[in-house]
């Protein structure tokens, strides 16, 4: 790890697909008082629509992840379905702290927990909750990325994610876009202005 971060925050925003949390973070990101930068997640998947390679998503093979994972290259990883890997790389982390910067992260609530729970002093974990359940449906309908089946699997998952949004830091209810882009702005300066505390991980 790098001994000195100017950044050096880490601000988690996680929820199920189609909440809108990718809508809140590209938001945020273009806040430059803020000083974010995003963490791009490693994925196991194939793109999908206009994703960009190194942008979006780092594109590995199952076999280049599992390779990762072996020398333990991740902060956090997570079988999201069947062989479909995502994960968070160390040389990410290091990359935008050596820029002198915060860290903002569209994650997983899996990877997101790990995340605080590895660094419990330097991150906020915010989860976006969608209006309803039948809300986030019709919102995954109109992407027109995936068939009827996977959204039905991302709504099932839904449902098990929810229940895990008591133990972030903050939950944002995303009824009304504006307000919750209001409060999620509040959140991050809020966290960012704080003195950075080492965190007991660090000293491992």
């Amino acid at each position: 790890m790098t001994k000195e971060k100017k950044g050096g925050k880490l601000i988690v925003f996680s929820a199920p697909s189609g909440s809108g949390k990718t809508t809140i973070v590209r938001h945020l990101l273009r806040n430059d008082d803020l000083n974010l930068e995003f963490s791009v997640s490693a994925t196991s998947r194939s793109p999908r629509g206009k994703e960009v390679h190194g942008k979006d998503y780092y594109f590995l093979s199952l076999h280049d992840f599992k390779h990762k994972m072996k020398n333990e290259e991740f902060l956090e990883w997570e079988e999201v379905y069947r062989d479909n890997f995502y994960g968070t790389l160390h040389s990410e982390i290091e990359r935008i702290w050596a820029m002198g910067k915060n860290v903002i992260f569209d994650i997983d609530v899996v990877g997101g927990l790990r995340i605080k729970k590895k660094y419990p002093e330097r991150t906020l974990a915010v989860f976006i909750k969608p209006p309803s359940v039948e809300e986030l449906k019709i919102r995954l309908k109109k992407r027109s990325t995936e068939s009827e089946e996977k959204i039905n699997m991302r709504i099932a998952k839904a449902s098990v994610e929810m229940a895990t949004a008591p133990r972030f830091d903050f939950i944002i209810l995303n009824d009304t876009l504006e307000h919750a882009l209001e409060e999620a702005e509040r959140l991050v300066a809020e966290h960012i202005a704080k003195p950075i505390f080492k965190d007991v991980s660090e000293e491992e």
